[in-house]
């Protein structure tokens, strides 16, 4: 039984994970990041993470030990050095990816966060079913599943998406969001992560289940109040495609129908707005590009400057050329 256990322990760890991610993935509908990147983030998560996090993890147990004594210095290790440790090192790969052209504002932020996240909990999920899995329980693991896959990933995924989102908000503005970024960004993902284990660590303590129905209880809140902070990021960037492409408007390059339907998402999945001739999707993302980039030649620093006009330009050419089209057509 334990084999067969096992062998589901790695399904039920990839799957739901995977499901998860592409989820995530499918709600950046203005401007989705593109899959590469987005999957090495993920990779990130399951694999480097996890690595970095066991030797950062191990080398604080050892004067946390000698100062507490084993026993207790184990049962303070979830709530102290699991968010101080892993936090850090799951958010590592946002730091390479926030200076890539593919980093553009919090909602980008956010869902490279989450694909962290998403990462860290799937290998996470998979030692915990594994070892869950040696002991032949079935209903031991069943419940180990459904908690770990619905909330303990979760929970890891919401932490990092919100460094994400913050360092996303920051990106291009000024220097004093720039140094609130960091503090804001790690300070909520370690909240967020010493509650949920410190609720689940005084319940294992006191020996008691109600500590575990208040952790399952409040998530769902933090879950909310997450997914309410990205739905303000994206709505965030649709106010900058829609600003920015009224200035279009105002030189003629765009007709006015368009940049509405391409700052809405339900429009813009519609073809019927699109001239006769012109490629649907490549219009909208070229488009879409154009408007990001000038917000971001707007607020660049001036050793980046020089990329993000020459993108605008480019861009302008873009879209006049795929504009084109319909006049050949």
């Amino acid at each position: 039984m334990s084999v067969v256990l096992t062998l589901l322990s790695v399904l039920c760890a990839t799957v739901p994970m995977l499901a998860f991610l592409m989820f995530v993935w499918w709600m950046d509908r203005h401007d989705r990041e593109p899959l590469w990147l987005f999957g090495l983030t993920f990779l990130w998560g399951a694999i480097g993470s996890i690595f970095l996090a066991l030797i950062g993890s191990t080398t604080l147990m050892i004067p946390m030990t000698w100062m507490l004594g084993p026993e207790l210095a184990d049962q303070l290790s979830a709530v102290i050095i699991a968010p101080l440790v892993e936090e850090p090192m799951k958010a590592l790969i946002l730091f390479a990816v926030m200076f890539s052209r593919h980093f553009d504002n919090a909602s980008d932020g956010f869902v490279y966060g989450a694909a962290a996240g998403l990462g860290f909990g799937m290998t996470e999920n998979f030692l915990y079913f594994v070892e869950v899995a040696s002991y032949g329980d079935i209903a031991t693991w069943v419940q180990t599943v459904v908690i770990r896959t619905l909330f303990s990933a979760v929970m890891h995924a919401c932490a990092t998406s919100w460094v994400g989102a913050a360092l996303g908000f920051a990106r291009f503005r000024g220097w004093i969001p720039k140094l609130l970024a960091l503090p804001i960004g790690f300070g909520g993902a370690m909240g967020i992560h010493a509650l949920w284990n410190g609720l689940l660590t005084v319940g294992d303590f006191m020996e008691t289940d109600a500590f575990v129905t208040i952790n399952l209880a409040i998530f769902p809140i933090e879950f909310l109040l997450m997914f309410g902070v990205f739905q303000l990021a994206l709505w965030e960037e649709r106010a900058t495609i829609r600003r920015e492409l009224a200035d279009e408007v105002q030189q003629g390059l765009l007709p006015l129908p368009h940049a509405r339907a391409i700052a809405s998402y339900f429009q813009r999945s519609n073809p019927r707005w699109v001239p006769r001739g012109v490629p649907h999707w490549p219009y909208i993302r070229a488009a879409t590009t154009l408007a990001l980039r000038k917000h971001q030649c707007r607020n660049a620093s001036t050793r980046s400057y020089r990329f993000y006009s020459d993108e605008v330009l480019r861009l302008r050419r873009e879209v006049q050329g795929l504009l084109r089209l319909a006049k050949a057509s």
